[in-house]
Formats: structure tokens, sequence, C-alpha cells
């Protein structure tokens, strides 16, 4: 990366991160206006209603799908070994599974990761290693292939960065990066179409108009049933600070323009959609930290957030012709 380059990058998303925290000050003033509100609100009805949403499911059954940085490949095995049951046909064949460590370093962070890695292959789950999300194009085993999703699950750049204005940056870079090269390797086709299904509303709902339900979408499709629609890109984060400092959205939708003349512009993305990752549906799937396992305890970022999943599509004058 050029000098001026990456001068010019952190100080747009240093300025971008003093913006987020002017904002997250005002989201929290609203939110706590919010929450006082539905306690008045849930004591004058004397009890709270309880619903039941279905969780999205962002595959179909002929679905090619790219996973990056995964860590133990729990995910993986959530995907063929026992998926919902929308995914039950899925070819295990269809899904390339790729981890940033090299075999050895995964095995020896993970000591679970051996035995899952083999039942993955054994169904037949193309498994890499050594993958870098920043420069999939470096992969050989990669190059040609065309997805219908890319999907990196938390992705952290793991490196212990104590100061939190430099630790989202890392992440910043590390998200452009990833948006960035993963855009060659996105199937070609139409934008695709959010099919919305209506429900009724109850009373109780149309008294919280504000309330929302990720729900309410059925899958995407192309402009027909026999179109297959251009490859989207999912990234699973916990919806609350530090992780919503990264604001996600804004940098695929308006990334920092490239400073340097030799450098490509950053990929352009259109936001599809955003809902809650439930990880109970995906059956033995558990999410483990970058730098691996700890000795002691677990860490407590993120206490109190959502898993939330961001989906994407490339902006159709971004696509690059392969």
């Amino acid at each position: 990366m050029a000098k001026g380059k990456k001068g010019g990058l952190k100080a747009a998303l240093s300025s971008q991160q003093a913006r987020l925290k002017k904002k997250k000050k005002k989201q929290e003033a609203k939110e706590a206006a919010q929450i006082a509100e539905q306690k008045t609100k849930s004591k004058s009805k004397g009890k709270s209603k309880v619903t039941t949403r279905s969780p999205t499911i962002p595959f179909k059954p002929t679905d090619l799908i790219l996973l990056v940085g995964e860590g133990n490949f729990s995910f993986a095995r959530a995907l063929v070994v026992d998926p919902p049951s929308t995914l039950e046909h899925l070819p295990a064949e269809n899904v390339w599974a790729t981890a940033y460590d090299s075999e050895e370093e995964c095995y020896t962070k993970y000591p679970d990761a051996m035995d899952i890695v083999k039942t993955i292959r054994q169904k037949g789950v193309q498994v890499i290693f050594s993958v870098d999300g920043t420069k999939l194009e470096k992969c050989a085993a990669l190059r040609g292939k065309t997805f219908d999703r890319i999907v990196w699950n938390f992705p952290h750049v793991g490196k212990g960065i104590t100061d939190q204005d430099r630790n989202i940056l890392s992440n910043q870079i590390l998200l452009l990066g990833f948006f960035t090269s993963c855009s060659k390797f996105l199937c070609p086709g139409p934008v695709p179409v959010m099919h919305v299904k209506k429900k009724k509303k109850s009373p109780e709902d149309d008294e919280d108009e504000s309330k929302q339900d990720d729900n309410e979408e059925e899958d995407l499709m192309g402009s027909s049933d026999t179109i297959r629609p251009r490859g989207t890109v999912l990234v699973t984060l916990r919806n609350v600070s530090p992780y919503t400092l990264w604001d996600l959205p804004k940098l695929a939708k308006d990334p920092p323009p490239a400073k340097s003349s030799d450098t490509p512009e950053p990929r352009r993305y259109v936001q599809l959609r955003s809902f809650a990752f439930q990880r109970s549906v995906w059956k033995g799937y558990e999410h483990r930290m970058t730098k691996g396992e700890r000795a002691h305890g677990q860490g407590t970022t993120g206490i109190g957030g959502e898993d939330r999943t961001w989906e994407f599509y490339l902006r159709p004058r971004d696509r690059e012709p392969r």
C-alpha cells in the first residue's frame, strides 16, 4: 500500500470514527428513552407479548458458498452435517471453507478443528488453509471460481490492539480489503430482488409501529425464478460497541477513495438486507476468537448486543469484468 494512500485512508477513517462516536452518544440517549417508554407500555398492559420469529436462512440448496476466516470450521460443519431443513439437499461439494491459518496452526489454536475438518472433507467440502480474506485472488484453488454467497462470520484482525481507535481502524482496513478482494469472486447476474411477504398485524403491533420484524422478507431471487441473481457478500458482527463503530454498512456502500493512481478504487456495494444471526439454527456452530482458545475464561467484548448479518451485492457499474 502506497504511503499516501495509507495516510489518506487513515485520515478518512479517523474522521469517520469521530462522527460515529457523536452518533453513538445520541443513539444511547435515544435507546435509553425507548427502553423507558417500553417499560411504561409494558406496565400499562399488565403483561408483555412474546412473539416467535422464524430465523432467516440466507442460503439456497443450489448455492455455491465460500466461507472465509472459518476458525475451527464449525460453521461449515453446521451447513453440511446437520443443516436447517431448507438446506437438507445442499451438496457438500458446493461449500468451500477457508481459514487464514495454516493447517498446523489451525489445529494448534483450535483443538477440535482436526476432527471437524476430517468430517467435512469426507462429506465433500473443499477445505483450504492459509487463505487471506483480503487477498483471495492469491489462492490458486480459487482462481476462476465464482460464488453465490461469500460469507465471513465475525471477522477480526486478532492483533490484541488495546487502543480502541487503532483497533477500529485495523478492522475497518481488514473489511475494506475483503470487500475489494471478494468482488472478483461473485457470480454475475441481475441484481437480487427481495420479495416481501406482509403479515397481518395484531392490535399490539398496530400500537407499536416502530417494531421491526426481520422475517417478513422471503428469499432473494432474480427477476424471475429461472434467472440466477448476482452473488452476495454476508458479514456477521455483534451489533454493539465497539463493532458498531466499524460502521460496516458505510464501509461497504461508500468506502474512502483510493489515494494512489496505482491502486484500484475500492468496490462499492448495495445493502440488500440485515437480519438477526441466530446461532441456535446452526447446530454445533461455535464462534471462536481469532487468537485461538483463551487460557483463562472468555473476553467480555460485545456483551449485551445481538449477532447480526449484513448482506450486500456489488453495485452494477462496479462489476469487475473477468
